[in-house]
């Protein structure tokens, strides 16, 4: 038991790492399209996109070892379902607190970071057991 809860914990601790730089890597990526030109819109597309694949690949690959690309359907679907969490709860905080919405935003982060972690390892990346 206590082995098992140090292999999540590790893993939780790569996700937790892998996703500070995934936040670095879509900023960056914003910034620099920013820079170069690109209309904030486009930016904000390109930098969206390019970085829920790379996103997906250092998830993966890192934090649940799985070069699986054929999964990237499903982990779309866990960043859009903890997408409407993450509106649900900034909502039910800015709507009935005295907080604003930078606050309620930075407070939700450490939720939606487990809730994702959660669905990604039991439904994007979860490795069915051999008989």
């Amino acid at each position: 038991m206590s082995v098992m809860l140090v292999v999540i914990n590790n893993k939780f601790v790569r996700f937790i790492f892998v996703g500070l730089l995934n936040t670095a890597f879509g900023i960056g990526l914003y910034c620099f399209l920013i820079y170069l030109g690109f209309p904030y819109y486009l930016s904000l597309l390109l930098s969206t996109v390019l970085g829920v694949l790379f996103n997906f690949k250092t998830i993966g690959v890192i934090v649940f070892n799985n070069r699986n690309n054929g999964l990237l359907i499903k982990f779309s679907l866990c960043y859009a379902f903890v997408y409407v969490i993450n509106v649900f709860l900034v909502k039910i905080l800015v709507e009935f607190t005295a907080l604003d919405n930078y606050l309620a935003g930075v407070i939700i982060i450490p939720f939606t970071a487990i809730i994702s972690f959660v669905i990604q390892k039991n439904f994007v990346f979860h490795k069915k057991e051999k008989l």
